[in-house]
Formats: structure tokens, C-alpha cells, sequence
């Protein structure tokens, strides 16, 4: 074997990961998955599962991918190169690709197939396939610590696969024609809007655009307040000195670490005395009420701005709402953003108080208590495909909040260090 070193290559690396995928290969020939005592290896599935499915094709690809990560691997270490290990590093990624998709469509090719006379479910599958998914991931890590690229591209791609996997799950079932909770399969076999329609057509029985309005006043409102309130009480804090003031920090950060739901039910006999609870105005009072003793973070940024712009703006008798609205608001941009964010996505995802406060007066819910009410075990073979939808569009808000402020948050950002 040719052990000579090259130039952008690592030897050990590339050793480690054609053991590895001589285990992937192995992996082919053992117990790969077993229903009804009947169990098959790789190679069985690949060539005995049929095109009854339209991803039955994955089978007969992942085993040429396994064959050919192996074999590529041999070869390499006879007449190593760094373009061919790059190429070797490709086909491993696609394997692994393949194999993870498999992890999730090997119900419907397999329940679509005659190589099981029962159902497949993932525990069905055998050591060969998690041996095979496990050397998938390791031997790519290798042989892209082969060619000096970034593992943690591997760490972005499975976290970004973990996180993107509901999301892609929750939108193509929001366009699922088929109804019902469970389906057993991941791609809809029909596509339609109708779950959409459905959410503004059934006033009657789904008020969802009411829900809507409901949850955009309470948020759109508790972020303005609540904004205010922690810009305020940052300022005074920050820039005014007075008896107290130090314990009065202390005992708002300690009460501001308990959760507000150890005070629910308080809360809420308190304004059952008032009279005002099963009313929006009741829960963005709940919402601000609090608002003040989340100071520190907006604190410790204003606390960065210079007393020296305060003391010039004192001598030319400015009062201090004036350095508050034109010195220190402009400075703060960017911790004004944020505060924005958080104070806005609080109210619009919130289930707890609401679910509390408004009690069972449906005109009167935000959209997080409407779908907790569609899925309920009485109504989610229903309603989930519309709850589906529901969530996809309580989300568009948020995706369009963040990119219209993130590009403000950057210019705040360079206009704070300019400043």
C-alpha cells in the first residue's frame, strides 16, 4: 500500500474512514429489517422492493452507494489524490443523505411492497440498518477530516435536518387533501388549499381569522406598552441615582427569575374580582404588568452609552425627556429591536394565560388556544389538517417581523458604533 504523504491530505483520516465504510458495506449482509418473523438483509430489500412506491428507488441507490464508498475507499489508498478523496467525500455524503431519508420513507416503500406480508414500523428495522446509519455519518466525518474540510458542516447539516424536519412535516400536511391525524407517510398523496379556505370559511365552527386579530391586538399592543415601560425604568436606573436603588435592582431581578406561572391563579382572581377577566384587555394587562422587570438586559446597554452626551445635554437645559427621546432612543436602536422581538413573540405564541383567563369564551381566543382547541383527542382527526395550516400561518408574522428588523437591528447596530 502507498503510504506517501500528500499535500492536503491526511493519511490517518482516510484510513479510519475506509474501516469505517467496510463497516457500512458488512452492515448490508445482516438483519437489515424483520415483520412477522420474516427478516431480510440490505442487499434482499435492494433488489426484492419492487417500484411500487415512487421512492423505491432509494433502496437499490443506497446499496450502489454503499459498494461504491467502499470500493472508492480501496482504491484511493492504492493511488491516493485529493480530488479523488473529494469525490470519495461526496458519495459519502449522499449515502448518508439517503440513509437518513430512508429512516422516514421506509414505511411507504416498504408497506407499498410484497416483501412483508405485516406493516413496517421503524423498530422494525434491524442492527444492519442502525449500523449502516451510524457508519454513514462517521465515515463521512473522516473523510472530510481527510481532505482538512470542516467537520462542522456535518454538525450544521444533521441540526439543520433535526430542526427543518417538523417544520417541512407541519407545511406539506397544512396541504394534505387526505384527511385524518395519522396517515403513516410523510409526502401527501394529494395536494389542495382547501385546508386553508376552511379556516376563514367556517366562521361558525372555526374562527380563525377572529382568533387572528385577537392575538395580533394583544401582541401588537403588549410589545408597544411593554416596550415603553422596560425603555423607562431602564433609563431611570441607569442614568439617575437615588436611595434604594440598588435594593430595588436586586429584588426585581430576583422576583423577574420566577415564572409567571406560579402566579396564575392569583392572576387571575384577582381580575375575576375586577371583573375583567374573559376580555383581551384583561391578558395585555397581564402581559405588561411585569413588563418593568425585565430592565437588565436594556439596562446594561444603555449603561454603555456615554453620561458624557447626558451632561452636555443638561447644560444647554434640556429636561430629561428630551434626553431620553432624542439622545438615548437613537443611541439604543438595536436593544430597542430586540425588546421589540421578545415582546412581541411572547404574547403572539402564549398558551398558558390565555388558556387561564379566557376560560371557555371561543370569540374571545388568541390563535394559540384556537389550535389547542382543534386538537383536542374529540376533534383532531377533523381538524389537524387545518390546524396544519393554522400553524403555518400564525408563523408568517413572525418570519416577517424578523426580516424587516434584523436589517434595522444591523443599521442600529453600525450607528451605535459610530456613536
Amino acid at each position: 500500500m502507498n503510504m506517501k504523504e500528500i499535500i492536503g491530505l491526511r493519511r490517518k483520516p482516510q484510513i479510519i474512514a475506509l474501516a469505517v465504510y467496510i463497516v457500512s458495506l458488512i452492515s448490508m449482509i445482516l438483519p437489515f429489517a424483520s415483520v412477522g418473523g420474516k427478516t431480510v438483509t440490505g442487499f434482499s430489500i435492494a433488489f426484492s422492493v419492487g417500484g411500487a412506491h415512487a421512492m423505491s428507488f432509494l433502496y437499490p441507490l443506497m446499496a450502489i452507494l454503499v459498494v461504491l464508498t467502499a470500493v472508492c475507499g480501496v482504491f484511493l489508498m492504492l493511488k491516493p489524490s485529493v480530488k479523488g478523496v473529494r469525490l470519495w467525500t461526496a458519495i459519502g455524503a449522499i449515502e448518508t443523505v439517503v440513509v437518513t431519508i430512508l429512516l422516514f420513507a421506509s414505511k411507504m416503500i416498504l408497506d407499498s411492497s410484497d416483501l412483508f406480508s405485516g406493516k413496517f414500523l421503524v423498530k422494525n428495522f434491524g442492527i444492519g440498518y442502525w449500523l449502516l446509519l451510524i457508519t454513514a455519518f462517521v465515515g463521512l466525518y473522516f473523510a472530510m477530516a481527510a481532505t482538512k474540510i470542516s467537520v462542522g458542516y456535518i454538525v450544521l447539516t444533521i441540526m439543520s435536518v433535526i430542526w427543518l424536519f417538523p417544520i417541512v412535516w407541519i407545511v406539506l400536511t397544512s396541504f394534505r387533501g387526505e384527511g385524518g391525524y395519522y396517515v403513516g407517510y410523510f409526502i401527501p398523496k394529494t395536494f389542495t388549499l382547501e385546508n386553508y379556505l376552511k379556516l376563514f370559511t367556517m366562521e361558525g365552527t372555526i374562527p380563525f381569522g377572529k382568533w387572528w386579530i385577537n392575538t395580533f391586538i394583544v401582541a401588537a399592543v403588549s410589545c408597544v406598552l411593554n416596550t415603553l415601560i422596560v425603555l423607562m425604568t431602564s433609563y431611570v436606573l441607569s442614568r439617575h441615582r437615588f436611595s434604594g436603588r440598588t435594593l430595588l435592582m436586586k429584588a426585581m431581578m430576583v422576583i423577574g427569575m420566577f415564572p409567571g406561572f406560579m402566579s396564575m391563579i392569583a392572576v387571575y382572581n384577582i381580575l375575576k374580582g375586577m371583573g375583567i377577566n374573559q376580555n383581551l384587555g384583561a391578558l395585555i394587562l397581564v402581559n405588561v404588568a411585569s413588563s418593568a422587570m425585565g430592565y437588565y438586559i436594556c439596562k446594561g446597554f444603555m449603561d454603555t452609552v456615554p453620561k458624557a452626551l447626558d451632561e452636555a445635554a443638561r447644560i444647554d437645559g434640556a429636561p430629561h425627556f428630551t434626553i431620553f427621546y432624542k439622545i438615548m432612543i437613537p443611541m439604543a436602536k438595536p436593544i430597542i429591536i430586540y425588546q421589540l422581538m421578545s415582546a412581541f413573540l411572547g404574547p403572539w405564541g402564549d398558551y398558558i394565560f390565555p388558556s387561564l383567563l379566557l376560560g371557555d369564551k371561543q370569540a374571545s381566543y388568541t390563535v394559540a388556544l384556537g389550535l389547542k382547541w382543534m386538537t383536542d383527542f374529540r376533534r383532531i382527526e377533523d381538524y389537524y389538517t387545518q390546524f396544519a395550516a393554522g400553524a403555518v400561518l400564525v408563523s408568517v408574522p413572525i418570519v416577517i417581523l424578523f426580516i424587516v428588523l434584523q436589517r434595522y437591528y444591523v443599521e442600529g447596530m453600525s450607528g451605535a458604533v459610530k456613536g
